[in-house]
């Protein structure tokens, strides 16, 4: 590698300004590729060399050409997706281009439900029982197999996007009917009743040698369809569901083919038996302000650790810098005030206030679990009382 790198950022959302950042205190060129409709963003333009503006809707032929035109007078080091939807896109210009990172089949275990799905079950991993929306005689035989409630999940989305919960044939055939030729994208699968964590890691030559696992207070899609406010928390060190955490994710991460970079995986520990299944996984930073509950526990900033690691590459090996062991975790709601005014949530352990209109956002850390469940716990009773909205789910993520 050069003596100034330069790494190429994709996103269609608005998001790795601390990657950027990072990646010029390190000494690299950092160049952004985005959508039109976010020239005026708030980017760090302190920390990016260049912009380009691709249309809002472009094709995937659009992308390379513009890339490889660039590419006549650059010299790319790294190509980089700071969101989930643009994953794909970074894996096609890699391997158009030939610079190294995740691939074309990589890339699918980590955006695709179904090859990710598919992936894990091969290598012995436990998932939900599920089944390719394609061919209906098989879909038959899935629903007389396995007993309703399913879920019906798009297999490229993120978060709880598109998700349905299905209760009988009856309710799914008019739901595939209504999907007309996107059937062949979905996944069904079995709903297993549970409780929801995820494991946030940075990976280094297939290891997660950082590795932090939480618990969701409500399922997210129940709290995107249903409303609520969301809650996670980092689980103790000495809970034996953490240790169990760490070591699937780290089995899924060998399984799956992930060599550096960072993941935001699902578990759900099944009601019934107990056991831990995987839901899904992604190459990227946990959205929902994820990043800074991780950050205000630990002191690691998954964004700069992750660009930390694509400087890297597999020139010279990673080094995880020195960190602390507390406990944090956040509170989100929408609320129906435009700028609500949480001064009166006054305790010292608060860390970091949401600034969105019409949500109210707080973390919590410090040294003891305990405290930080019983302010969490508090706050979600009190911003039931004083913020709380709901408001149906979009169908596309908002950036």
């Amino acid at each position: 590698m050069s003596d100034q790198p330069t790494i190429l950022c994709v996103t269609g959302y608005e998001k790795g300004a601390e990657f950027m950042r990072e990646c010029r205190r390190q000494g690299c060129r950092v160049l952004l590729v985005t959508v039109q409709s976010l020239a005026d963003a708030n980017w760090p333009r302190e920390a990016i060399d260049d912009i380009y503006y691709m249309p809002n809707e472009y094709k995937r032929e659009d992308i390379i050409k513009g890339i490889s035109y660039l590419a006549r007078t650059v010299e790319f080091h790294r190509i980089v997706a700071l969101d989930d939807y643009d994953v794909e896109t970074a894996a096609l210009l890699r391997e158009h281009l030939r610079i190294p990172g995740m691939g074309d089949t990589t890339a699918r275990y980590f955006r695709d439900k179904l090859a990710m799905r598919v992936k894990a079950r091969d290598e012995g991993i436990l998932v939900p029982d599920f089944i390719h929306v394609l061919n209906y005689d098989r879909l038959r035989q899935f629903m007389e197999r396995v007993p309703p409630p399913w879920v019906l999940k798009p297999r490229s989305e993120a978060a709880a996007i598109g998700i349905k919960k299905i209760y009988s044939s009856d309710e799914l055939w008019p739901a595939l009917d209504a999907l007309g030729d996107k059937q062949s994208f979905y996944v069904l699968e079995t709903y297993i009743p549970g409780d929801i964590f995820h494991v946030d890691s940075v990976v280094s030559e297939m290891e997660a040698v950082f590795a932090v696992p939480h618990k969701y207070g409500h399922p997210p899609m129940d709290v995107a369809h249903g409303g609520g406010v969301f809650t996670t928390r980092k689980i103790p060190r000495d809970n034996p569901d953490a240790q169990s955490l760490i070591a699937l994710n780290q089995d899924l991460i060998k399984a799956l083919g992930l060599v550096r970079g960072v993941t935001h995986t699902e578990f759900i520990r099944g009601r019934d038996d107990g056991q831990f299944y995987f839901l899904e996984t992604a190459a990227r930073v946990g959205g929902a302000n994820i990043v800074e509950t991780v950050e205000a526990a630990t002191g690691i900033n998954l964004w700069r650790e992750w660009a930390s690691i694509e400087i890297c590459g597999s020139e010279r090996k990673y080094e995880l810098p020195p960190h602390r062991d507390d406990y944090a975790g956040i509170l989100i709601s929408l609320a129906r005030q435009e700028r609500p005014d949480t001064s009166a949530y006054d305790d010292p352990e608060i860390v970091w206030r949401l600034d969105k209109k019409h949500h109210v956002g707080l973390i919590v850390a410090s040294p003891d679990p305990a405290r930080v469940d019983q302010l969490l716990d508090e706050y979600a009773r009190r911003v039931y009382e004083d913020f709380f909205a709901t408001a149906p789910l979009p169908d596309k993520p908002m950036a």
